[in-house]
């Protein structure tokens, strides 16, 4: 008869087990609780000085909790408070305790400026650590989605329709309620307090309400923008198709590969020695051509040191983006359009460029070169990777917050995960 080795799911323990000891030495929990216990977390703990009430939740473990789903790929605040009660990693982070989901929540609200900085903290160590080189960097963009919907969108045109509309029907609706008064004062009399707001009205009414805020947003925006061009404010009005979401009104719609989302362009600059992320961000605006500029300034700004080489597509190119490359003496790869490959690709220039070229024309001839062709061929093996890891990996495809500040937080966050597993992977193999 087999034996099996024993099984007895009732037997009582004499003694608890240690902690210690649920996790395998080089396992990513262990990791993440010994790189948060290093990190300077003050910006965090200094908030809190109130002795009295019961004591609240430990900030390095609630810390540590968080980090650690985004490295894995667990995002919503009550698929973490499941995950500890069900998952050894999580009790291992949480050493036993439990916040509930709403405490998870509060957490990541209250302290959304001070995790998005955990970015840098943790770029340095990929620095100290050598993944980062910024010899040869690579920018790029996707869209991802917002915490809403594209068809509760309204464009600027229907808004100005529908509030007509709207205003007719609320003063249709009126009438006929002052119609009915007078029928029901001189059937019943006048006793009727004629307070009461009927259902249509109230209903047609805080639509109204709702269109005409975001109309004026609209029309507020148009006024800033004219202003910042030098032009006269007044009558400024906004474009036609210039839409306005009423769920997240700083999320804009977002041309993708599948169609159309509602959402956000969030930008990532990728060094080549080991695809650390080195700088992001995230703005509602589509063209991806003003990002180049905050993105170097961000590297800068973070390391005191310029990049020797970046690597950008076609999305990039314009030519202050390249004069202003040029100024910060960064060697600039970057597409001016689509780049033709096999049958149909000029062959490659020789010699010096003529002194005539403008900058377009200089970057065109430099990408068509041997050397220059090898170089931008790298963009796709450098920035896109982190996305993909990102994206498919580990299922981050929509923003959980609304509005572009805390959709920046959580971003730093991400981007965190992302570096902080290069550290682990280095860590590991080392």
């Amino acid at each position: 008869m087999k034996t099996f080795r024993p099984y007895q799911p009732d037997q009582m323990l004499l003694l608890p087990p240690s902690i210690e000891e649920w996790l395998p030495e080089h396992h990513l929990a262990r990791f993440v609780s010994e790189v948060v216990d290093e990190l300077d977390l003050s910006a965090i703990e200094d908030t809190y000085t109130e002795e009295r009430g019961y004591p609240p939740c430990h900030p390095r473990m609630m810390t540590k909790i968080l980090v650690y789903g985004y490295c894995t790929g667990t995002y919503s605040s009550r698929r973490l408070a499941e995950k500890l009660i069900d998952s050894v990693a999580y009790r291992y982070l949480a050493a036993g305790n439990a916040p509930d989901f709403r405490t998870l929540s509060d957490f990541r609200k209250l302290h959304g400026v001070a995790l998005s900085g955990l970015f840098e903290q943790i770029l340095k160590l990929c620095q100290k650590a050598g993944l980062v080189k910024l010899g040869r960097v690579a920018i790029d963009g996707t869209k991802i989605k917002a915490n809403a919907s594209k068809h509760k969108a309204m464009s600027y045109r229907r808004m100005v329709e529908k509030e007509a509309q709207l205003k007719r029907e609320v003063r249709e609706i009126m009438e006929q309620a002052e119609a009915i008064d007078r029928e029901e004062d001189e059937l019943y009399g006048a006793d009727r307090s004629g307070n009461e707001l009927p259902a249509e009205l109230a209903r047609r009414a805080s639509r109204l309400k709702v269109i005409r805020a975001a109309k004026a947003a609209l029309e507020a925006e148009a006024r800033a923008q004219a202003e910042a061009e030098g032009k006269a404010t007044k009558g400024a009005r906004p474009p036609e198709k210039a839409q306005r979401n009423f769920t997240d009104p700083e999320s804009k719609i977002q041309k993708t590969g599948d169609g159309f989302i509602q959402g956000y362009n969030a930008q990532i600059v990728v060094d080549a020695h080991a695809q650390a992320i080195v700088a992001q961000h995230v703005t509602p605006t589509a063209p991806d051509v003003g990002q180049l500029k905050p993105a170097i300034a961000a590297i800068c700004r973070v390391f005191k040191k310029k990049p020797k080489q970046l690597i950008a597509d076609a999305g990039y190119w314009s030519e202050a983006n390249v004069v202003h490359l040029e100024q910060q003496k960064i060697e600039a790869f970057i597409a001016t359009g689509r780049m033709k490959h096999g049958k149909g690709e000029t062959p490659a220039p020789r010699g010096r460029p003529p002194a005539h070229l403008t900058a377009k024309e200089r970057l065109q001839r430099k990408l068509r070169t041997k050397s220059g062709h090898k170089v931008y061929a790298r963009r796709k093996v450098i920035a896109e990777p982190p996305f993909g890891q990102i994206k498919q990996a580990r299922g981050f495809r929509q923003f959980l917050p609304g509005g572009l500040k805390r959709v920046q937080e959580e971003w730093s966050l991400v981007c965190t995960a992302h570096n902080l597993l290069k550290l682990h992977r280095a860590w590991a193999s080392g």
